[in-house]
């Protein structure tokens, strides 16, 4: 899947050289006030990115809270963010690319090569000296991307309750026992999935962790094709990408848990 991520360094001389199209995908469950957060502070030419109505389509029980959006909604987006064909991109959040790896994972899935996860997000572009401008950024010139959608594998529920290989739920392992549900109707985890936590992917600076650790990290979990789920799919795509480092591909179940849990004839398993 080619390189995954970027480190401030190198973003900023890249920047000195080429042309980078920078989308900020600042967005966290219970914080609605990315665009001003952008707004307060972001790289330098970096358009927002709106999680909720960009990056998916409208949340439903059947379908779960951040679908996949409609691909010709996703194209028009993608130009408006000023994308064309071959042009590079880096994505990026404030929150280890929890948020910017759904970016990441759907513009791969519409057949775009070219583009990386900024690796530790906006902390890390400050920490290494990186620029900041405020307020909102000129309009880019509409881009000329054509979409190629399925460039990257998704399964659906049925996939997900018969998958032979390895389905990794990325979310804290509270939600995957069942200890908690905060956001979902009912508790606990797909049967047969394996807890991943997103969030050990991470060293203790908020980057990515070296390639040989996260291969030695999903080693554990065992052998055959992997998927992966999370709460609604966001998540799952910061795994994804973990994985990608790491040199495994891997499927999306876009609906995760907010789908699963909504659909009384799924069967719940709770505990470890």
């Amino acid at each position: 899947m080619g390189t995954v991520v970027i480190s401030p360094e190198e973003l900023r001389e890249e920047l000195a050289d080429k042309k980078i199209h920078l989308l900020d995908v600042r967005w966290a469950l219970g914080d609605p006030d990315g665009p001003q957060h952008y707004l307060d502070g972001h790289i330098p030419g970096a358009v927002f990115v709106d999680l909720e109505t960009e990056l998916a389509a409208a949340p439903s029980p059947a379908r779960g809270r951040h679908p996949l959006p409609d691909p010709g909604a996703f194209e028009k987006c993608a130009r408006s963010w000023g994308l064309g064909a071959g042009e590079p991109v880096v994505v990026y959040d404030a929150t280890s690319g929890m948020a910017a790896a759904r970016a990441w994972w759907l513009l791969r899935w519409a057949g775009v090569d070219d583009v990386r996860i900024l690796d530790g997000g906006l902390p890390a572009w400050i920490a290494a000296g990186g620029e900041l401008a405020t307020g909102a950024e000129a309009d880019p010139v509409s881009g000329d991307l054509v979409i190629r959608p399925g460039s990257l594998p998704v399964i659906d529920a049925d996939a997900a309750s018969n998958w032979s290989g390895v389905l990794l739920d990325a979310r804290a392992g509270e939600r995957y026992r069942g200890e908690v549900e905060p956001v979902d109707p009912k508790a606990g985890h797909i049967p047969g999935a394996i807890s991943a936590p997103t969030t050990e992917n991470l060293d203790d600076t908020g980057r990515f962790r070296t390639p040989e650790e996260l291969r030695a990290r999903f080693a554990e979990f065992g052998e055959g094709q992997v998927a992966v789920y999370c709460g609604s799919g966001v998540t799952a795509a910061h795994q994804i990408a973990a994985l990608a480092i790491a040199g495994i591909p891997a499927a999306l179940y876009p609906g995760s848990w907010s789908q699963w849990s909504n659909d009384p004839k799924r069967l719940v398993a709770t505990g470890a």
